[in-house]
């Protein structure tokens, strides 16, 4: 499973509707904690999690930006039908994010 890169639409809209559980990433391109979080996330990926993952980067989502008050980048935000349940800024490890990915 890849990580997909999302709009802010896709998770704005309320039009749209976001069935089950999913996560979405949010980064910046800049930033080098950001890079290595996404390749965590994408051995967790790789090693048998089930949950769709999207990422966005959060220069251009400045809505969910403010309507989740997101702290900081990255944060790995748990979604269930398109409402963030639980937010995830210190990946620690892969092992952490397996876990975290079959909450």
């Amino acid at each position: 499973m890849t990580i997909r890169e999302a709009v802010e639409n896709e998770f704005v809209d309320a039009s749209i509707a976001r069935i089950g559980r999913e996560a979405l990433y949010l980064y910046t391109p800049l930033c080098g904690t950001c890079k290595l979080g996404e390749t965590m996330l994408d051995i967790a990926l790789q090693s048998g999690s089930t949950m769709p993952v999207s990422k966005l980067n959060i220069n251009f989502a400045p809505r969910l930006r403010n309507d989740w008050q997101i702290s900081s980048v990255p944060c790995l935000v748990l979604l269930e039908h398109g409402k963030p349940v639980a937010k995830e800024y210190a990946l620690r490890s892969v092992v952490d994010l397996h876990q975290w990915l079959k909450i």
